[in-house]
């Protein structure tokens, strides 16, 4: 196997996607994530993102510096008793007191309240400057813990998968790695702002907007996806599943995680009737960092409907295949979650 550390050349990317990458990733160190592990996911080199650091936080930088065009004037800023207004609105209060239909105290958030009080318009990396300096700091629930098998792992990656792609690449087949994912209105996937020191308390509204999504991506770009609504059994599953066969001309191997419903008897009989067309690999358990297209949701939680308000008659399900269909567009992007060290292995082979 050759080495997990292969770094991206940037100028492999077309310009959408490397500006897509530099906002995407300032935007999770501003977070709290530590710079290097960010920039090892996406496999580029770790003085780049110092370099992006340093263009979004120097005076007159801001994101107008990560994008391709040149920024131009000077960004407003707020009045001392504007500012005060701003710490009093976050501090012990909800954004849909105010109109936003939004639980979380995200930038945006803030920034779009500060152009409807004030009338001016703020960037989320000035908001941000703005945040840490009356003393507010981004907050995140803790994360559970999985249980893992080292050696299930290690032999997944040694021997499994190399198998997998080597029968692929024989029956010039593709492999495509499978996750589904929820979403609701009411629930954001990221931080809020707070007084430092004291955790906030998000109150949810009694009514939600619900919808799930399944997707699969391969190494070369490939994303396929399905907004569904309702839990998932195995007759959905099975739907799911001939609606991204429907006209693919190749083979699939398919690579996912255990889920009951991806192995119940109606699934293995329409593998089976697919006459080796479909082929199903499930990958060892407590294990969902081996699968790239987690990587994938992750991006979409951080960056689309997730982590903006949801205004007043706007439909979830319209707003996520909106957004899935945008990163459809783009596969430079689904090509860079594989340089994730977690998922190294597949671009072995």
């Amino acid at each position: 196997m050759v080495s997990l550390c292969m770094k991206r050349d940037g100028r492999t990317l077309d310009h959408q996607t490397l500006e897509t990458i530099r906002l995407m990733a300032v935007e999770r160190v501003r977070e709290g994530e530590r710079a290097a592990e960010v920039i090892e996911a996406y496999g580029f080199n770790r003085t780049t993102i110092y370099k992006w650091l340093k263009a979004a936080f120097r005076p007159g930088g801001g994101i107008k510096a990560l994008r391709s065009t040149k920024a131009t004037g000077r960004p407003r800023s707020l009045s001392p008793a504007q500012e005060r207004r701003v710490f009093r609105w976050i501090n012990g209060r909800d954004p849909r007191q105010y109109g936003l239909d939004f639980g979380l105290w995200t930038r945006n958030v803030v920034a779009e309240l500060i152009e409807k009080k004030f009338g001016v318009h703020l960037g989320v990396t000035a908001v941000g400057e703005l945040l840490a300096k009356l003393g507010l700091t981004p907050q995140k629930p803790l994360q559970r813990a999985y249980q893992r098998d080292p050696q299930a792992i290690e032999r997944w990656q040694r021997e499994t998968y190399p198998a997998i792609a080597r029968k692929a690449k024989r029956q010039g087949a593709e492999v495509f790695f499978w996750d589904e994912s929820g979403f609701r209105a009411d629930t954001v996937h990221g931080k809020t702002w707070g007084v430092r020191g004291q955790t906030p308390v998000v109150q949810r509204p009694g009514q939600r907007q619900s919808v799930s999504a399944a997707s699969a991506v391969t190494a070369q770009g490939a994303f396929w996806f399905c907004v569904y609504e309702g839990a998932l059994n195995g007759e959905l599953f099975v739907e799911l599943l001939k609606k991204m066969m429907h006209r693919r001309r190749k083979p699939v191997h398919l690579v996912l995680d255990s889920l009951p419903a991806h192995k119940r008897t109606i699934v293995g009989e329409y593998v089976t009737s697919t006459e080796g067309r479909l082929t199903l690999h499930f990958l060892p358990g407590y294990a969902p960092d081996l699968n790239p297209d987690e990587l994938v949701w992750s991006h979409v939680k951080r960056t689309g409907s997730a982590r903006r308000p949801l205004q007043k008659g706007e439909k979830l399900r319209e707003k996520i295949e909106e957004q899935l269909a945008k990163l459809q567009k783009l596969p430079s992007l689904i090509r860079s979650f594989f340089n994730a060290p977690s998922v190294a292995y597949i671009g072995d082979w």
